[in-house]
């Protein structure tokens, strides 16, 4: 089953087929619940509203308290890269609307980079289910909220069968498919061409980061979505595309997302990590880490992590 969201592409497909009703019932459900918690392009948003009321502790939802937790534990784990405190600097470089609405657009020149202030801005008291932002600290939930979600949604049907869930290119896995491991393609964009690279996975995720995909114009400048917390500025590095195999989603988001601005180093911090990847550098090479295989294997081969 394909379908739409956030200006995203996504597919859901179960094991058996009698399962797909009650997943696609289950899908939307949670795909509503974080829309109107995470969705910072929603003025009744719960995100929205965290937003401008910094220093005022503020009661969240389970959902979003969730997503956040997430952010932070993705944000540790890749050394302050996958950082949600850079929403500041992604509205400097323009993107303050949906995709859709913005690529449209022909901007002026970027402000002056502005700083992320890190997690250590965020206060979340888990006991109270209250989250409270530093004085000029926003979040944008957008590197690990959908990854969560496919994470969320397929564990919760797994009990049911194997279930494949692809939510912008970020994909989640449990159980087989119905002829044995899941095959997942990958591709340098949003959509996977006929004979584009493939393994197989029967549990886990992959995630694909780019700086080819969410581009557009401010002035004559190229700018793009991948932020590097340090800089305030979109990602120079030497790769322009990670895809990354880790045990759930979320981390595999949050590794292919700091691959990105790691350099020289991005195959080093994820082979330690114990994960799985494929970097494509400027210049179209490719490198394997960890195990990935080679994209002219003459047959679909799963990927160890």
């Amino acid at each position: 089953m394909n379908f739409n969201v956030w200006g995203l592409t996504g597919s859901l497909n179960t094991q058996n087929e009698k399962q797909l009703s009650h997943a696609t019932e289950r899908l939307w459900y949670w795909i509503n619940r974080f829309d109107v918690s995470c969705n910072r392009f929603r003025p009744d948003s719960e995100i929205s509203r965290l937003n401008t009321r910094p220093g005022e502790p503020i009661e969240i939802s389970d959902v979003l308290e969730l997503a956040i937790d997430a952010a932070i534990y993705a944000c540790d784990v890749t050394g302050g890269l996958c950082d949600p405190t850079v929403l500041p600097a992604l509205l400097a470089l323009g993107y303050d609307r949906d995709y859709d609405q913005l690529r449209a657009l022909s901007r002026p020149e970027v402000r002056a980079p502005v700083y992320a202030p890190g997690v250590g801005a965020i206060t979340l008291d888990r006991d109270r289910h209250r989250v409270t932002l530093a004085p000029r600290c926003q979040i944008d939930l957008g590197a690990t909220a959908k990854a969560l979600l496919a994470d969320v949604v397929a564990n919760e049907l797994a009990v049911g069968g194997g279930v494949a869930l692809e939510v912008g290119g970020d994909v989640a896995i449990r159980g087989s498919g119905p002829h044995g491991p899941w095959v997942v393609g990958v591709s340098d964009s949003l959509r996977v061409h006929e004979g584009a690279p493939r393994i197989q996975l029967l549990r886990g995720g992959v995630a694909t980061s780019s700086t080819n995909t969410r581009s557009w114009w401010m002035g004559e400048r190229l700018v793009h979505h991948i932020v590097d917390p340090r800089t305030g500025d979109t990602a120079r590095g030497k790769y322009t595309t990670a895809t990354v195999a880790a045990e759930s989603c979320v981390l595999a988001n949050a590794f292919a997302t700091a691959a990105l601005l790691w350099d020289d180093s991005a195959a080093y911090h994820i082979a330690q990590a114990g994960w799985a990847a494929r970097l494509v550098r400027r210049d179209g090479e490719v490198e394997y880490v960890g195990g990935w295989p080679p994209d002219d294997s003459s047959e679909v081969d799963s990927c160890s992590r």
